[in-house]
């Protein structure tokens, strides 16, 4: 069984730098694709990142592309998300999901799920 637990949110102002972590256990980690969810308030969940196994293949949504970073430590089991120039608009929960198989961005695609972690970006 797959566990995974996000960390590194808070309270940053717009502007700011925030890594999220992600810690799995229960498994062989470098077997897994990981992707990072976000869910603003009111909003359904939203893809924002993906890596595969290696680390070789990084997918991001569009909306993040130039101020998000995805990246993995498979010896520390851990997945990480960059976030850059924070924006009020990147206000919401941070969401960590694993898979086998290659990246995607559909989260019906995800078999496992973090607890989540709030970020919110004050003005």
């Amino acid at each position: 069984q797959v566990q995974l637990v996000e960390s590194g949110g808070g309270l940053v102002q717009a502007g700011g730098s925030l890594r999220l972590s992600c810690g799995a256990s229960g498994v062989l980690f470098s077997s897994l694709t990981m992707g990072w969810f976000r869910q603003a308030p009111g909003k359904e969940r939203e893809f924002v990142a993906a890596i595969s196994w290696s680390g070789g293949t990084t997918v991001l949504a569009d909306s993040v592309k130039g101020r998000f970073t995805i990246s993995r430590d498979n010896a520390k089991n851990t997945v990480y998300l960059q976030i850059f120039n924070l924006k009020q608009g990147d206000t919401a929960v941070y969401f960590c999901a694993s898979r086998y198989g290659g990246t995607q961005i559909l989260r019906s695609m995800y078999t496992s799920w973090g607890q989540g972690t709030q970020v919110t970006v004050s003005s």
